[in-house]
């Protein structure tokens, strides 16, 4: 997914975002727990959204300076809400090509690093930003999230490719993160939500910014479509759920 595609659609439902992440927000609470260490002084979030992260961050780090990072103006805006008179530093840019001349403690990402064209550059380039002895934390989409709706999709568009296929799976995330740092941890849960109907979990599809590479939002909510999409779900699953796998990664050099 390129860009500017991302950009627009969070941009787009940055309002509606924090009543439909769900996930994210048990992520973020399980990322945070993850984080052992309380001597930080510089922090840096990438993909900070609209900073229900964030909060959790200042929360814990009550003294650190925190710059928070996000590629959408208008998730910073709704960001920037919850901080009112905050020393919160948020920074509109690209994450994949950041320029700072400061180095940090801890480098931390929730729910984000999925959507970057090249992780392992990115990595490279927050690895230069480490302070000694610095960790890196951060939790990423694995490609068998929304399993079920890839496979009801499947058997309607077989030669799309839909939804999560493009995110990695472990052995890729694993590989990568022993490639280029000494010290690696990384731990996966999956999370199952269920809904009241297909348009549910569409719904929320959209509006988290989770969306298919191959299908637009038109064909999903086209009725003859939506309706025999969800017919193959139900006949396959007896209900309409979903399942989002997510990685816990840290590393440190």
């Amino acid at each position: 997914m390129d860009k500017e595609t991302i950009i627009r659609n969070f941009s787009r439902h940055a309002h509606l975002y924090d009543k439909y992440a769900d996930i994210q927000k048990k992520s973020a609470l399980e990322l945070l727990g993850q984080i052992k260490e309380n001597n930080f002084d510089n922090i840096l979030e990438i993909g900070c959204g609209t900073g229900n992260y964030t909060l959790l961050l200042r929360g814990r780090f009550k003294v650190a300076k925190i710059k928070a990072v996000d590629i959408s103006s208008r998730m910073i805006e709704v960001a920037r809400e919850k901080f009112n008179g905050s020393d919160i530093e948020f920074i509109i840019a690209d994450a994949e090509k950041l320029n700072l001349k400061e180095n940090f403690g801890l480098i931390t990402s929730n729910a984000c690093f999925q959507w970057f064209a090249d992780l392992e550059k990115a990595l490279l380039m927050y690895r230069g930003l480490l302070k000694k002895q610095g960790i890196i934390s951060f939790s990423i989409f694995g490609s068998h999230t929304f399993w079920e709706l890839n496979a009801s999709l499947k058997c309607l568009f077989p030669n799309k490719d839909i939804v999560a296929d493009s995110f990695l799976v472990k052995d890729k995330i694993k590989k990568l993160l022993q490639n280029n740092f000494k010290k690696t941890k990384i731990k996966e849960i999956s999370y199952q939500e269920r809904y009241d109907g297909l348009r549910d979990l569409l719904r929320k599809i959209k509006y988290t910014g989770v969306r298919g590479n191959g299908l637009g939002s038109k064909i999903l909510f086209d009725h003859r479509h939506f309706k025999k999409l969800e017919e193959v779900y139900l006949n396959r699953f007896k209900e309409v759920r979903a399942t989002s796998q997510i990685f816990f990664c840290q590393v440190s050099v």
